[in-house]
């Protein structure tokens, strides 16, 4: 698997779970996504979520892909805050409106917040096809 496949399999999917760091412990949560061209993975969320509080206080994200079969990829990376309006970020909030177009009107909520994860490191498994594992890392 190449990081074209990889984009591709990224992009197959609608939904991951994401991990972030609360003060008690691992916390995580299923979102929609957008994925970028650059593997970074988006998602909005509401500012009062522990999510968004999480990463807030620790940057550090998983991200976990699942399916179909025994297909997963693993996905670590730094969280950013991104902008909510204006052109600053205006791509990324383009590429999530695009896998979640009736997403749009939450830019109409007081306290919708999105992210971007900067990708670092990812494991790809897929165990329906033998024991195939591929390890990327991100500068």
């Amino acid at each position: 698997m190449n990081k074209t496949e990889l984009l591709s399999y990224m992009r197959s999917h609608k939904l991951a779970v994401i991990g972030t760091s609360g003060a008690g412990g691992p916390q995580g949560a299923l979102v929609g996504i957008g994925v970028a061209d650059d593997l970074q993975v988006i998602f909005d969320t509401v500012s009062d979520s522990r999510k968004h509080l999480n990463l807030q206080r620790d940057a550090r994200a998983a991200v976990t892909f699942a399916g179909p079969g025994e297909r997963t990829l693993q996905y670590e990376g730094r969280a950013i805050p991104m902008n909510v309006t204006g052109m600053t970020d205006a791509d990324y909030r383009e590429i999530y409106f695009s896998a979640w177009p009736e997403c749009r009107a939450h830019l109409a909520w007081p306290k919708i917040a999105y992210w971007r994860i900067e990708p670092r490191w990812a494991r790809y498994s897929d165990y329906d096809h033998g024991r195939l594992i591929e390890v990327f890392t991100f500068e």
